[in-house]
């Protein structure tokens, strides 16, 4: 029987009583880490050497800092807002961040929020590069002493649920018993604002050694601030959307790039018309790409597909809303091979019905509007989303493998990466260096499985080039010191110039796709390296096509869609008010241009000259309506200038 407690620190007391000095913890990532359990106890063993604490987790969330100048103009009110001012941040990761964790504590995390921790040199010493199906075998290699977790309880009932966080933690304790460790003690943490999920979803009855039920008020959760799709992501997610099988599985990462790949399927489902009238100014040869060809064609979605990702986001909330995510799986090898042979009968049609999941993930993390939406599912839609464990949702192996092919046909596994090598390699997790950006995470599961299964795909996609220091680089490398995946799991690669088909291909074919999907400002270095190392014949001459693959082409292409929403910033939503969205684009286009002393020059001129339309209402927003001082002056001018460069009349 699980003992109660309304109170953290007398929950704390009962579970420390338990447990030796040294602590061995564990946390679930993302949502599921409990904020304010987790404080108290760093606050407990802080400042006491005798109590030495190892922390393993992961994706520790913890809001933007507002930057300075016009950026804390811009995100200092929307942070308050966004996060709200009581917003529990997570203790152990301020200090992370100022390298200041104690000697006696240390936090190792397997997946990085991104680009947070760059700077920190405690959390670069202390990543741990794991796929996530190994994470809870090498927690029992560990072994723990102590596992807590935030959970849901169901309203108006006392059952609990692990909602957002299925992933790591049952599969830690069926590790430790298989390895013949102890049971961690398992902590508890009710957080009214998760929402309620039943089903897999369900907290075994005795699961939990301590449940600890705190009074509000209650913070909000996390709710990741939906990012402006650009044009580049728009094309990417164009093309994405393209190798897309009717009645396969589909699972996606998240970002502006999983965002666009979504918005492109709903509008190829609800607009078939429109989104083939989009594809052709994009690419007028799109249709006869032969990976097209193989995904069965640009048509609307009869059958609907079957979501298994082991991250759930805003994106999938657009897909089961628009009828593209509907394909229901059960839990029965027999029936899904009758209804793949095409020998079900009408009471397995009806079980499926009634029975059925569309939607499988390990973990969910979103917008506050997702998390809503979640809250209010109609029950036979909250019943089709299954929340899995990472080793069901992640690989084949180890569990109902026959089951599990039954269920994963045709599957299209959507990741994004940082940079690829001309040879088919993929860099997604961290810099040459050996600095950790992310971390693995599950993509080297997925992009295995797509080797794997019969009929499916990986899709890596990436923007063709970068802002950096002012300067525009290639994504698309002759080679980089690091990969995250190997260049022998090549398969389709995606930017916002094509589709490169990697699979199969000899070294000279994979380096005549990915120039071919190269910014063409970057291409002819990129050939040039390949014939250097004997890859591609010394009078290889570029195809004519490949001039388009500038950024002016595809603004152009895109624009009339841009101008009439058919492709708008935020495709899924935003967090941001109609006035923020228009500084947003002011100001990546203010840094844009004054990332170089020449261009800020340039820059600072123009604003001088003035000339600029008035906006009291962005002026307003910003703080700068009544400028006081030259600087805030300067500032003003400055943004007036950006607003007036990218308004949309």
């Amino acid at each position: 029987m699980a003992a109660y407690f309304t109170d953290i620190g007398a929950a704390l007391d009962a579970a420390l009583a338990q447990l030796p000095d040294e602590l061995h913890v564990a946390a679930p990532l993302g949502l599921g880490k409990p904020h304010r359990l987790l404080n108290a106890l760093y606050a407990r063993v802080e400042g006491d050497p005798s109590r030495p604490l190892h922390l393993y987790t992961a994706l520790s969330l913890d809001p933007p800092s507002a930057g300075k100048r016009l950026q804390a103009r811009f995100m200092g009110p929307f942070l308050q807002r966004h996060f709200g001012g009581d917003f529990p941040r997570l203790a152990y990761v301020q200090a992370l961040k100022r390298d200041a964790l104690p000697a006696h504590v240390q936090v190792e995390e397997f997946y990085l929020q991104s680009g947070a921790m760059l700077g920190s040199a405690q959390a670069q010493r202390h990543y741990s590069s794991l796929n996530y199906t190994h994470v809870a075998d090498a927690l029992a290699r560990r072994g723990l002493d102590l596992i807590v977790q935030k959970v849901a309880r169901e309203p108006g009932g006392e059952r609990l649920s692990f909602s957002c966080n299925n992933d790591l933690t049952q599969d830690t304790v069926d590790a430790h018993a298989a390895r013949g460790r102890p049971r961690p003690l398992l902590v508890a943490e009710v957080d009214p604002e998760l929402p309620w999920l039943g089903g897999s979803a369900l907290v075994p009855p005795g699961f939990f050694d301590i449940v600890v039920d705190p009074p509000g008020p209650y913070p909000r959760l996390f709710g990741l601030p939906r990012q402006p799709v650009g044009d580049a992501d728009h094309a990417i997610g164009l093309y994405a959307s393209t190798l897309v099988r009717d009645g396969g599985t589909l699972q996606i990462g998240i970002g502006a790039l999983a965002d666009a790949l979504c918005h492109a399927l709903v509008l190829r489902h609800t607009d078939n018309a429109r989104y083939r009238q989009v594809l052709a100014a994009l690419d007028p040869g799109l249709e006869s790409h032969p990976a097209v060809r193989e995904a069965g064609g640009l048509e609307p979605f009869a059958t609907g597909l079957y979501g298994c990702s082991e991250m759930l986001n805003e994106g999938f909330k657009q897909l089961v809303q628009a009828g593209v995510i509907r394909r229901k799986v059960v839990d029965d090898a027999a029936l899904m091979q009758r209804l793949a042979d095409g020998t079900a009968k009408l009471g397995d049609h009806a079980r499926l019905q009634r029975d059925g999941e569309y939607l499988h993930g390990a973990f969910y993390l979103g917008s506050h509007e997702f998390y809503e939406w979640l809250r209010t599912l109609p029950p036979e839609q909250c019943r089709a989303i299954g929340m899995r464990r990472i080793s069901t949702v992640n690989q084949l192996y180890g569990g109902d493998e026959g089951l599990e092919r039954l269920q994963r046909r045709d599957a299209r596994f959507f990741n994004t990466c940082m940079m690829a090598t001309a040879l088919g390699a993929a860099v997604s997790d961290a810099l040459e260096d050996g600095r950790v950006v992310s971390g693995v995470g599950g993509q080297y599961n997925f992009v295995a499985m797509a080797h794997a299964l019969p009929g499916a795909r990986s899709v890596l996609m990436l923007r063709a080039v970068r802002q950096a220091h002012g300067r525009v680089e290639s994504n698309l490398r002759w080679n980089y010191g690091h990969a995250t995946i190997p260049r022998h799991l090549r398969d389709l690669y995606v930017s916002e110039y094509g589709i490169a088909d990697l699979r199969d291909r000899s070294d000279e074919e994979c380096v005549v796709a990915m120039a071919g999907i190269t910014d063409v400002r970057s291409s002819g270095t990129l050939l040039d390296a390949a014939k250097s190392a004997r890859k591609l014949l010394p009078g290889f001459a570029p195809p004519q096509r490949w001039t388009r693959n500038t950024p002016q082409r595809l603004a152009e292409a895109l624009a009339p869609f841009r101008a009439d929403g058919t492709l708008p910033d935020y495709p899924l939503g935003s967090d941001f008010t109609p006035v923020e969205q228009r500084l947003a684009r002011a100001l990546g286009w203010l840094q844009e241009r004054t990332a170089r002393t020449p261009d800020r020059l340039r820059t600072l001129a123009r604003a001088l000259r003035g000339g600029t339309r008035d906006d009291p209402e962005a002026l307003q927003r910003m703080g700068l309506a009544q400028p006081r001082g030259p600087g805030e002056w300067m500032e003003a001018r400055l943004l007036l200038l950006a607003l007036g460069a990218t308004a949309r009349d």
